[in-house]
């Protein structure tokens, strides 16, 4: 039993390592959503390839003030809430099955 824990534990450490990973991805494309930058630059097309998947289901929702898009900061608190969760049950069947957490 003691190698499913350790098999969620080290699951729950590879969910919270990429949500954190899509946390900065995120914020670096604000970040250059503040700026002319040319949108086909090799990083600018890596950003949006990467974080409009995880956004795309926000912008169906009107999360617009005026010019201000609030979609990026309903996906930080979604993608909070989602790795809250899943890191929970992950580290809560690892001390299930007998392996503590360390993270």
């Amino acid at each position: 039993m003691f190698v499913f824990g350790e098999f969620f534990r080290a699951l729950a450490l590879l969910v919270n390592g990429v949500c954190q990973i899509i946390y900065w991805l995120l914020f670096a494309r604000i970040v250059i959503s503040w700026f002319p930058v040319d949108p086909y630059h090799n990083i600018v097309q890596f950003l949006f390839q990467v974080t409009e998947p995880i956004m795309a289901p926000f912008r169906r929702v009107p999360l617009q003030i005026g010019m201000l898009d609030l979609t990026p900061l309903v996906t930080f608190i979604a993608l909070f809430f989602v790795r809250n969760v899943l890191v929970g049950l992950l580290i809560g069947l690892a001390q299930k099955f007998g392996t503590a957490p360390a993270y």
